[in-house]
């Protein structure tokens, strides 16, 4: 037989009135219609446009101590239980430099405006040294750290920049040897030498721009970490290296220096063995075509960076 309500005890009503509070919230059904609805994150490949560009420019700046310690451990690891050392950077133009000048001397003759085959050969042979050592090292960078891009979160254009950065401090220690050479060739040092400062900078546009582009298409496709020391040593022979400007027949010309490589290599050369200003036209149009490349391939990267993980 069931206890009357007017029979119940307080606690039992105490108890009662905590049992009911448990299933029905003291505001009421109107608090549970007012609680906000939070919005859905949807997580996609950042889209191919300028805002891109701009935000990862911005968060890249925030790891530019990461860029310098990964340069300086590009350079230890190059090095490291090495007996020459840093010697090496100056060994291969060097050793190239003998090679050619030997072909180019005895075997056929290339004309090069007064100046001595080593000088002329050598010249050339430090600005592209540094644009195919960065390509050749960087395009297998993002593979040769897969736990890199899958534990931890940085801006993945780090790694290909790294090696821009490693191969700018071989080319200032050859710059060295390049000026010992010169002045053993009696060949005069001008003020015009300070224009291959910026011939340097655009020079190094254009390794970033192809370095960033090629890691990222390495990164899914791996047949071009094979193909590029092919297609380097095809192209050196497509820049006035061994051989000048002037040797290219002049109708051929234009289309010649649409590689900005060509026109660089040879105001490089310009600036520094003969001693005169570089073609501004010339320049302008390099500086023009590597400002659009390198926003261009900075873009493709950043809009692959996301998936890059889920690849590698």
């Amino acid at each position: 037989m069931s206890t009357p309500p007017e029979a119940l005890s307080a606690s039992q009503i105490a108890e009662k009135s905590r049992d009911v509070e448990a299933v029905v919230p003291p505001e009421g059904a109107d608090a549970i219609a007012h609680v906000p609805v939070r919005p859905i994150k949807v997580i996609r490949p950042p889209s191919f446009s300028l805002s891109t560009i701009f935000t990862g420019l911005r968060t890249l700046t925030q790891y530019s101590d990461l860029l310098y310690t990964l340069s300086l451990f590009r350079l230890n690891v190059r090095y490291k239980q090495s007996v020459l050392g840093w010697t090496w950077a100056a060994l291969q133009p060097l050793a190239l430099m003998g090679i050619y000048t030997l072909i180019f001397t005895r075997v056929t003759r290339v004309e090069t405006g007064g100046v001595p085959y080593p000088v002329f050969v050598f010249s050339a042979l430090l600005p592209w040294i540094f644009f195919s050592s960065t390509i050749s090292n960087a395009v297998n960078g993002l593979v040769l750290y897969p736990n890199l891009l899958t534990k931890m979160y940085f801006p993945r254009e780090i790694i290909p920049l790294s090696y821009v950065l490693a191969a700018l401090t071989d080319f200032c220690i050859a710059s060295v040897i390049l000026m010992g050479v010169m002045t053993y060739y009696k060949v005069p040092l001008t003020l015009h030498l300070l224009y291959a400062i910026p011939i340097i900078v655009v020079l190094g546009g254009v390794a970033a721009a192809v370095a960033l582009f090629l890691s990222a298409i390495q990164v899914r496709f791996r047949d071009m970490g094979l193909a590029m020391p092919f297609l380097l040593q095809i192209w050196m022979f497509t820049v006035p290296v061994v051989y000048s400007l002037q040797s290219v027949p002049e109708r051929y010309r234009a289309i010649y220096l649409l590689d900005p490589i060509a026109g660089l290599i040879e105001s490089f050369r310009q600036v520094v063995v003969h001693g005169a200003a570089p073609e501004p036209r010339s320049l302008a149009f390099c500086a023009g075509l590597t400002l659009i490349g390198l926003a261009l391939s900075y873009a493709f990267f950043k809009s692959s960076e996301a998936t890059m993980a889920d690849v590698i």
